[in-house]
């Protein structure tokens, strides 16, 4: 089913769109005129992707820099952590001057997901989405 979910006005070139849809939570993606559709969400923690940045076709999560192709969802990368302690914590620290690094360290085991895609479609100044039931 086709749902009309912006107008391409509401969109500028390396701009970025966060709507609602039958209950999911997706982000438009304008690369150079090209509309893109994928899961608003991280595959890594779960952090709104309509908050990042987008170059090209490469969408960057705000929270961990996990990058995203938005022609196919996959993960390019990595989650990037910012905080260089020196010990590697195991376990949850007594203090909140350790939580830094023991977050950094449990989080890299969490897993990075590829994202979700949706077929998009551009007629006359509406921009559709393709919306399957799963």
């Amino acid at each position: 089913m086709l749902v009309e979910v912006a107008r391409i006005s509401e969109l500028a070139p390396g701009g970025l769109k966060y709507v609602k849809v039958h209950g999911r939570e997706i982000v438009l993606c304008n690369c150079d005129g090209k509309i893109f559709a994928v899961d608003n969400r991280c595959g890594h923690m779960n952090a709104p992707l309509n908050m990042g940045t987008l170059e090209g076709y490469y969408l960057t999560c705000p929270l961990h820099s996990v990058q995203f192709d938005v022609r196919t969802g996959e993960a390019l990368n990595r989650p990037l952590y910012h905080y260089s302690g020196e010990e590697e914590a195991q376990t949850p620290p007594e203090n909140f001057d350790n939580f830094p690094n023991w977050y950094s360290v449990l989080s890299e085991h969490i897993a990075t997901c590829d994202l979700k895609t949706y077929r998009v479609v551009v007629e006359k100044a509406s921009i559709k989405l393709e919306i399957k039931d799963e």
